[in-house]
């Protein structure tokens, strides 16, 4: 039950692939739950339904080499570490939702022009000219980092991003508005006073 495939916010197909994974997850945890239950009334594993024998017995076996505190086919911490997985991947699907409705916008300044690149899922600064170095140090020092295949600076389309840029005055918006109200109003998350 390892799920070490990262699944970038790049990625066309996030949400697919996340709900995917959470429905393994969920699926994985009521499996796990079902079968320590079936082991802690019967005290084996044979005889669990759709379970091949030998895979029964390999968890019997299991059961019989593991610590005395810890005597169930799936040991605590397994359960405990696919629960952290769900609630980390329900998370990431909310958070990447969110950022779809949100509808992120550049703005022009000074310089140059910032853009919300939806495809690549990056806030990508261009600069006309090369930015002073105290400039590419703010940058790099709010999370930007540059991108020689894009020749922009950018760093990944979230919340954090605008306000990252929001601190940086020399990208700030030549109409006078601030980065933030360049930005479309977010929905309310769920829990949250509208």
């Amino acid at each position: 039950m390892g799920y070490n495939n990262a699944i970038s916010a790049n990625d066309p197909q996030a949400l697919e692939k996340l709900t995917a994974k959470l429905e393994k997850c969920k699926a994985d945890q009521a499996y796990m739950k079902d079968v320590n239950a079936y082991y802690r009334k019967f005290g084996t594993c044979k005889g669990y339904p759709d379970m091949p024998d030998a895979t029964a017995a390999k968890l019997d076996a299991k059961v019989e080499g593991a610590y005395s505190w810890d005597k169930q086919p799936f040991p605590s911490y397994t359960l405990t570490n696919n629960n952290a997985v769900i609630k980390q991947t329900e998370k990431r699907i909310a958070q990447i939702t969110r950022n779809q409705e949100v509808g992120f916008s550049g703005w022009e300044f000074n310089g140059g022009r910032a853009e919300a690149n939806k495809e690549i899922n990056r806030l990508q600064l261009f600069f006309d000219e090369k930015p002073p170095e105290h400039q590419r140090d703010q940058l790099g020092a709010n999370g930007f980092k540059w991108a020689y295949s894009q020749n922009a600076w950018q760093r990944q389309l979230t919340d954090n991003a605008i306000y990252a840029a929001g601190r940086l005055d020399f990208i700030k918006p030549s109409d006078g508005r601030t980065v933030r109200e360049h930005q479309p109003k977010a929905p309310a998350r769920s829990g949250e006073a509208r």
